[in-house]
């Protein structure tokens, strides 16, 4: 943790690698293989030891990483971060065949809060999970990355619009599929799935029977800014948070029972079998306990840090935010407070915060949504409720959230982590049951 560039080049290569949640979790659980964790399965019993360290993926898409430390669990409790995996996108439909004059589109379903306008013009990869059947009739499951662009969303000439730069707006139905092909044959997008599955090695495809695949940007995640101040990518809302939490998770120390989930959904509500409205997180804090009782015991002395992105005031935008709480790209990670309980942050969480950053050094902000506004949300309040857990609700501050293409400091995550570190490493957490 003290090499900002190397660990800024990691997260690039980590946002490159991770396209979609599918993607993400992959490439979260080789990291975590590589630095001596244990896969399970939901399936086995669990034989946990005290020293040991363990991850679990249900769907492909969701994750829950945990360190089983050397201290009684029931007296310190667990240190637990979470993020999510998902991010706004555009989906392609279950039968998306459109022929029209002369060109092959795909229909596509917008999957979350998406912002529509950026996805114009922009040269499209594709990648997800597709099922399909082999040669001897067995059902199989793989993930594909078309990582060259093979689609695109051309926008409509201003000389056919001329009023596109006052009032344009995107109609999801009729304005965003997405071109793939000039033909004047019929197209079967199933059998361009299985061409491009054997050119990724996968031979053995007769029928491809469904898939979950999502268009994105081909651009690569990069440093950018005259001195190299932001990161520019992709996902970054919430991917930077799952990158910052695995390496938080990753330094902690041997005596914390620590904890790191990162749930899919959390851009359509979080309600799922893999969400963080669903049943994924208690059931496996419930396995680590062993019974009712010693998990009520512990989680009465632990803690959760939701980390989703936050909004930087941006300069050309000022007004949209309060005059007080407007967070600052490379000024620290901000704490996100909302009366209305669209966060869970409160002032035991908030202050126990504020201390870790003070003894490491790393300055910190505040969010507050302006009073004539709506608020968003998170993991955060999910997790508290179902859990009963002490919560905050913390994020590295963003420009351009859910665009196709985000914004954010080059030094705010480095500096979360630090915080993390020292989160998953605390004895005693000092604030009120």
């Amino acid at each position: 943790m003290s090499d900002i560039h190397g660990f800024n080049e990691d997260l690039l290569r980590f946002l490159d690698a991770s396209p979609t949640p599918f993607h993400a979790v992959e490439t979260m659980a080789i990291a975590l293989r590589a630095a001596g964790f244990e896969a399970l399965d939901e399936r086995d019993e669990w034989q946990l030891k005290p020293g040991g360290r363990y991850f679990v993926v249900r769907n492909g898409s969701s994750l829950v990483a945990f360190s089983c430390g050397e201290s009684n669990l029931l007296q310190r409790g667990w240190r637990m971060v979470g993020a999510h995996t998902d991010s706004p996108n555009l989906k392609v439909k279950p039968t998306p065949e459109l022929h029209r004059h002369g060109y092959f589109q795909v229909g596509v379903e917008v999957y979350g809060g998406a912002l529509l306008n950026p996805w114009f013009d922009r040269d499209l990869g594709l990648a997800g999970r597709v099922n399909y059947e082999n040669s001897q009739g067995d059902m199989r499951s793989c993930l594909l990355n078309i990582t060259r662009p093979v689609g695109l969303i051309p926008s409509l000439a201003i000389h056919l619009d001329r009023e596109a730069n006052n009032s344009r707006t995107v109609n999801p139905q009729k304005d965003l599929p997405v071109v793939l092909l000039q033909s004047d044959e019929k197209q079967d997008f199933r059998a361009l799935l299985a061409e491009a599955l054997a050119a990724q090695g996968v031979a053995d495809v007769a029928t491809v029977l469904d898939y979950e695949l999502s268009f994105y940007d081909c651009q690569n995640a990069a440093m950018v800014g005259w001195n190299g101040d932001f990161i520019a990518s992709a996902r970054l809302d919430n991917l930077l948070s799952c990158y910052i939490g695995m390496q938080a998770l990753l330094t902690s120390d041997a005596q914390s029972h620590t904890i790191l989930v990162c749930n899919d959904h959390e851009e359509v509500g979080s309600q799922s079998a893999v969400g963080a409205q669903g049943p994924m997180l208690e059931s496996v804090l419930r396995r680590i306990a062993g019974d009712e009782v010693g998990l009520q015991r512990a989680m009465a002395n632990s803690m959760m840090i939701s980390a989703d992105n936050a909004h930087g005031i941006h300069p050309n935008f000022s007004d949209r935010h309060d005059t007080n709480h407007g967070p600052l790209l490379n000024a620290g990670p901000v704490i996100k407070n909302n009366v209305n309980q669209r966060y869970a942050t409160n002032s035991d969480t908030s202050s126990l915060f504020r201390r870790l950053c003070a003894d490491e050094d790393v300055a910190v902000q505040s969010f507050v949504v302006r009073s004539d506004m709506a608020c968003g949300s998170t993991v955060g309040p999910l997790t508290a409720a179902a859990l009963g857990v002490k919560t905050l609700d913390v994020g590295v501050p963003t420009f351009a959230m859910h665009s196709i293409r985000e914004l954010a400091g080059s030094q705010d995550a480095f500096k979360l982590t630090k915080v993390l570190v020292a989160f998953y490493g605390l004895a005693e957490l000092g604030v009120a049951n």
